[in-house]
């Protein structure tokens, strides 16, 4: 295992879970169609904790560039290492969203709403607001990274000794993905992650979905520009708070 594959495998992992609860909530004939929004959000909360899991040990699990760029900005991570580990993500995201495609194939040919064949894959606003929408994935990034900066480990306290927490150590990302969700997802989903929303909005464009629609390009710039703000925010803001 390599920080690169580490990468690639984790956010695949992440994709695969995550949009399959959207494609199990939102496509006709599944067992868990009309699961809501408490599955949906639950289901990626925990898909970022098998993905943090797998990952952390070996590459930190990024799993997103926002994080990897406010890392950077930072001082946490190596600017030469940013382009590997975007690309990683950015085939692993494409990776996921095939999966998804070939597991839940027959739920895509069964349903005749297009828009929920491209929500199985990629963010959407519930209100097309171009201001509205940026700042909602902004601020949903922001909180992101702040809170992942003050993160920190298990210790004993007299003697500073790290406590070593094994995979219960990928909880505390969990739980704030799930807040995020819950508390502010409503308004686009809270892609929070540019290739979360972009390498699977590619693989609805290139794969052959049964009757699918638009893509919605005139979007898709939101979910990739509005959590590279966010984060990059974040990180300037600790860095003033913690000179």
């Amino acid at each position: 295992m390599t920080p690169f594959l580490a990468e690639f495998i984790g956010t695949a992992l992440m994709i695969l879970l995550g949009n399959g609860v959207v494609a199990n909530v939102v496509l006709t004939g599944t067992k868990g169609n009309g699961g809501g929004w408490i599955v949906i959000t639950t289901a990626w909360a925990l898909a970022v904790f098998v993905a943090v899991v797998v990952a952390g040990p070996y590459s930190g699990a990024h799993l997103n560039p926002a994080v990897t760029i406010a890392l950077a900005i930072s001082g946490k991570f190596d600017w030469n290492q940013v382009p590997f580990y975007m690309l990683a993500q950015m085939l692993g995201s494409m990776l996921g969203a095939f999966l998804v495609w070939i597991k839940y194939k027959d739920h895509f040919a069964a349903t005749e709403d297009k828009g929920l064949k491209l929500a199985a894959f990629c963010t959407g606003p519930a209100i097309r607001n171009t201001l509205s929408n940026l700042t909602s994935e902004i601020i949903g990034a922001f909180v992101l990274l702040f809170v992942i900066f003050y993160f920190t480990n298990a210790e004993i306290v007299d003697t500073k000794a790290p406590v070593g927490l094994g995979s219960l150590g990928a909880i505390p990302v969990m739980f704030l993905v799930w807040a995020i969700g819950l508390s502010l997802g409503g308004t686009t989903g809270y892609a929070i992650n540019p290739v979360r929303d972009l390498g699977p909005r590619l693989m609805h464009f290139i794969l052959p979905v049964s009757g699918k629609g638009s893509c919605d390009w005139s979007y898709a710039w939101i979910p990739v520009i509005g959590p590279m703000i966010g984060a990059s925010l974040a990180a300037i803001l600790f860095l003033i708070l913690n000179p």
